[in-house]
């Protein structure tokens, strides 16, 4: 049979392994592969070897602080810079050198590098040296204190600095959280009913039968306690799940790295009349090994607000949801894989030049570790971003796939893809009536794609608005759209014939978005490409299901430019429906102090809002069980007082009389009827019967025969009528529900009742 000191050993370590295993799996999306659990969990091994070593010995703090040093260095090599070993486990001087240096720097290293990182380059130094030393202290407590409660801060220290290094997506929250709380529950339940020492339920040892009678009750408490926490955790987490709102989690990585907030910036396309104006022969960038026929991308916007077409803000999977840089982007797509050069020359900003879908982006140069910090790429539009912004000289490769553009025989029976597009607001009135006569008797989806491509091409005229050129206007809001296609003919650039065709696209429902960028003018090979503003593009992408996103260019040939003839109405002009919406109203002014404070209230953003974002829900959850719980702690503090002035009474004989009285206190709070002022044997007769306790008409006859006999009763005497009045308490609260020990706890019946007189039985 297995001894209780072994078994609750037994019981301590699997829930301390248990406990730091929930952390070390969090560690997931921070790492590429699972080197971090061959470190993590290889760290609880040594972490709970060298607690128990030392817990056995019963050595101290200096010495088991010695030991975790000792086995950092020793094992370290092995499990964190594998790289580094002989034989992928011997350390050497370079090992020993790495570990030394990485304890302080490989933190900083791991919030500054784009996540998923390599489990290479002293990155798993963090979660080994953070495990072993929460192993450490959590199985020392565990082993060494009578309360196991207490281990259960380093671990949860450790779950929270797991959280806080790691990524703003955890790895799987929910599992983590109902594993670590049921593992913690069944834990400390078992570890108290297992307690030997424990005053409520001891018992002599060759009481056979009151020892029975316990174990029956201790299992019966084991199987309620842990259905009662199942019920509580799995009502909990729903509720979790489906009352509360998503919050953002506040990581370290976002204070390191802020997130990438790209409403921030303006819309590249505003700058698109002034790149042709002002940059037509400035070199912006070259790209070298571009394929014939690809297009460079800028940005890619699909939202329109009645003034500008810009990026979404619709969470997840918008053109808005940029993430930070990492290896394995675009798993996905489908292509031509292609290897591109970039080196940037007078283009500036934090839109990053790139093409297709890309795999990965590997900057070079002296501000190689700033670019790749702060880069962003959006797998949903294919755009990126380095909010370090864009200088001369600066360089960069790209890994990318090219899909293939279908043509309109492989789309003919394909419909548009289910993609949920943003809403258009501020769209002028009857584009609807212009869309459905440009498309006319189209009836396939790629019909009507190009047959809006089409019309806009064909009928309308380009130009920039230059000197020397046909007036046309700048910008893309309601007011020119609506100039656009309510003048005497359809005349401008790219900006806004992409616009128009996006515009026109969403009233039929075809899922549509404007592209700026750069590619070869028609005829002109790929290789190397120099960007400049005046071969600069927008154009529409429009999507299709099971196909993605494929091209459309509306905008007309640069020689296509109205003439003197032209500037009359046409003779079959298209429907004159639309009329300029009232001018946008100008904000009211305010008042200079208001307007200063909220300047200041704007420059006095609080620097550690992360901090309250995770203290106040911890603070609320904190509350919420506290007033829970607070009846059970005050009136257990309330009888647990009274019980140790009873226990400590001065007079041995008081300590006999107030065992008894605690007795019957909790037959009381257990609804049994004995009636205030009866003698002890009276009192007996009701706690046999209701609560089915034979014993304690024996144990009355006892107390009253030390308690009036001639004599003081000894310590052992005391002592020995106390472990009987423990046994019967403890068989007592067997025989009734859950329930109705719960309410025993809170009843106040005991201390209003009537205390029996300190005289004879009769």
């Amino acid at each position: 049979m297995i001894s209780p000191a072994v078994r609750r050993l037994v019981l301590d370590l699997v829930a301390v392994v248990l406990l730091l295993a929930v952390a070390v799996v969090g560690f997931g999306p921070t790492f590429e592969g699972g080197a971090h659990l061959v470190a993590g969990f290889g760290a609880i091994a040594v972490g709970v070897a060298i607690a128990w070593l030392c817990a056995r010995q019963r050595w101290g703090v200096l010495p088991t602080a010695g030991l975790t040093v000792v086995a950092y260095f020793l094992f370290g090599g092995a499990l964190a810079l594998p790289q580094t070993t002989l034989l992928g486990f011997i350390p050497t001087l370079e090992t020993w050198a790495q570990l030394a240096v990485g304890s302080v720097q490989s933190w900083k290293r791991l919030l500054t590098t784009v996540a998923p990182v390599a489990p290479y380059d002293g990155h798993l130094i963090v979660p080994f040296l953070l495990t072993l030393v929460a192993a450490v202290l959590t199985a020392s407590l565990a082993l060494r204190l009578r309360q196991a409660a207490w281990a259960l801060i380093p671990v949860t220290a450790f779950l929270v600095g797991q959280i806080l290094l790691g990524m703003t997506v955890p790895a799987v929250p929910l599992l983590q959280g109902i594993v670590f709380a049921v593992v913690a529950a069944v834990w400390l339940a078992l570890r108290q009913a297992w307690d030997p020492n424990r005053a409520a339920v001891r018992v002599e040892p060759t009481a056979v039968s009151d020892a029975d009678a316990l174990r029956h009750t201790r299992l019966r408490r084991l199987i309620s306690g842990t259905a009662v926490v199942a019920v509580a955790v799995g009502v909990g987490v729903t509720t979790a799940a489906f009352a509360s709102p998503p919050t953002t989690r506040y990581v370290l990585r976002d204070i390191v790295i802020p997130p990438f907030d790209v409403k921030q910036y303006a819309s590249p396309l505003q700058s698109f009349r002034g790149l042709v104006r002002d940059d037509a022969e400035t070199p912006l960038f070259t790209v070298r090994g571009l394929p014939d026929e690809a297009r460079i991308r800028l940005a890619t916007m699909d939202a329109y607000n009645g003034m500008v077409v810009n990026v979404s803000d619709e969470g997840a999977g918008s053109s808005s949801s940029f993430t930070p840089l990492r290896s394995n982007m675009s798993p996905d797509a489908e292509g031509a894989p292609a290897r591109l050069e970039f080196e940037i020359d007078e283009l500036r900003g934090v839109w990053l030049p790139d093409a297709g879908s890309v795999q990965s982006i590997e900057f070079t140069g002296s501000r190689a570790d700033d670019l790749r910090r702060s880069a962003h790429y959006n797998d949903a539009t294919g755009t990126a971003a380095v909010t370090a912004g864009l200088s001369g000289g600066v360089t960069y490769t790209v890994d990318t796939v090219l899909p293939p553009v279908p043509g309109d025989e492989a789309l003919a029976d394909v419909p548009f893809a289910p993609v949920k597009m943003p809403k258009q607001e501020g769209v002028p009135e009857g584009l609807s009536q212009v869309a459905t006569d440009a498309v006319g008797e189209a009836d396939t989806p790629i019909e009507q794609a190009r047959a809006l491509q089409t019309w806009l091409s064909t009928e309308g005229y380009f130009s920039h608005g230059l000197e020397d050129d046909p007036f046309s206007p700048s910008g893309h809001g309601a007011a020119r759209i609506t100039s656009f296609f309510g003048g005497d003919e359809i005349i401008g650039d790219d900006e806004q014939y992409a616009v128009a065709m996006a515009l026109l696209s969403s009233q039929l429902g075809i899922p549509a978005r404007v592209v700026m960028g750069w590619h070869p003018d028609e005829g002109e090979n790929g290789g190397e490409f120099v960007a400049t503003g005046d071969n600069v593009h927008a154009w529409v992408e429009v999507a299709f299901d099971g196909v993605g996103w494929v091209p459309f260019d509306p905008t007309p040939d640069e020689d296509n430019e109205p003439n003197e003839q032209t500037t009359t109405p046409r003779a079959n002009p298209k429907p004159q429906v639309l009329q300029p919406p009232p001018p946008a109203q100008e904000p009211a002014e305010l008042p200079p102090a208001i307007a200063n404070d909220r300047e200041q209230e704007e420059e006095e953003e609080a620097g550690f809002d992360w901090i309250g974002a995770i203290l106040v829900p911890a603070g609320i959850g904190v509350g919420i069980l506290a007033l829970l719980f607070a009846p059970f702690v005050v009136m257990g503090a309330v009888k647990a007082g009274r019980r140790t002035k009873r226990r400590n009474a001065e007079r041995a004989a008081d300590r006999i009389s107030g065992g008894w009285d605690e007795l019957i206190d909790r037959a009381v709070d257990l609804n049994a009827p004995v009636a205030g002022g009866a003698t002890r044997t009276e009192s007996a007769q009701v706690v046999a019967t209701t609560m089915a306790q034979p014993d304690v008409t024996a144990l009355a006859t006892s107390a009253d025969a030390r308690v009036f006999g001639p004599g003081e009763p000894s310590k052992d005497d005391v002592d020995a009528f106390w472990r009987e009045v423990d046994a019967i308490v403890v068989g007592m609260s067997g025989q009734v529900s859950v329930w109705r020990r719960l309410r025993a706890r809170l009843s106040l019946r005991s201390l209003r009742r009537r205390r029996t007189p300190r005289g004879g039985t009769s």
